[in-house]
Parts: C-alpha cells; structure tokens; sequence
C-alpha cells in the first residue's frame, strides 16, 4: 500500500490535488496543518516522521528522506529539488557507522530550490537558505544565507 500512494500520488508528475495527498500522509501517520500545498513529484521516505503546520508549501521534486523526524513549523516553503537529508555515516569510524539526525525549519522558513539540508539542523524563524546551498550547521533567524556550505549574507527584513 505504501508504494501504491507513493509511487501513483506523490511521485506521478500529474498535479494531484493537495487535499489528497495531506489526507493520504495523514492515513500514514503524518501530523499535518491546514492549508498545505504539496506539488507534483515529492518523495517523503517515511510519512509517519513527517510534522507540518499550516500553509506549508512542498514544491516540485523535493525529497524528504526522513529516516530521522523532520518537522516543519507554520508558513514554511521547501522550493523545487530541494532535499531534505536525515541520514549519513560516520566518515570517522571505520565501520561507517550508520547516523540519523532530526531536521526542525521553524516558522516562516524558506529553503531555496536545489538546496540541501543535513540532519541535526535547525532552520530558525524566517531564515532562507539560498538556491544550491548546503545547510550543514543551524540557520540563525531572520538570516539570509548561500553557498557549500552555507555562510550568511543578509538580514531578512520583513514589513
């Protein structure tokens, strides 16, 4: 069943409605708000990891790979390809140790397309990470940042 929603309602290139596709992520135990827009072609590896408030907005192609929870706080925007990544190993271990990590974007968040964060990061209130950038440390609020790895470059101001 799991592979049927994923593979015909998320990952179909179609625009199936987004009342769907939260109600089938609700039936998989995902915690979602109101008024969210999930667009075409988004894989989310583990809907029972996944938390969104309201009018969180998941864009075209983007990949949410939670073996790790990942929570999303109200008003918060992942942009087209941009991948959200729980999951790594230990490059210091011989073993390669297996690490998972949660991921927290907190109100008002905004990941820019194609950008990647780890786990263990939490993207604070209204900060953005920029196009193709690589968030491997915590984003300060209302904080505008770019760049592998990501360095800030601006305050966000808002009116």
């Amino acid at each position: 069943m799991l592979v049927l929603y994923e593979y015909f309602i998320f990952k179909n290139p179609l625009n199936i409605s987004s009342g769907l596709k939260v109600f089938l992520l609700k039936l998989f135990g995902a915690r979602m708000g109101s008024g969210g827009v999930i667009k075409p072609a988004v894989n989310i590896k583990y809907p029972w990891k996944l938390q969104a408030g309201d009018n969180c907005w998941i864009g075209e192609e983007v990949w949410i790979d939670n073996l790790s929870d990942v929570i999303l706080g109200a008003n918060v925007t992942i942009s087209q390809g941009a991948l959200l990544l729980t999951g790594s190993h230990d490059h210091t271990k011989e073993t390669f140790d297996f690490v998972s990590l949660p991921i927290i974007l907190e109100d008002g968040a905004w990941i820019g397309a194609r950008a990647v964060v780890y786990g263990g990061v939490t993207c604070m209130s209204h900060s953005i990470l920029g196009i193709n950038a690589v968030a491997e440390t915590n984003l300060q609020p209302y904080t505008i940042y770019k760049g592998n790895p990501a360095v800030p470059v601006l305050k966000r101001l808002i009116n």
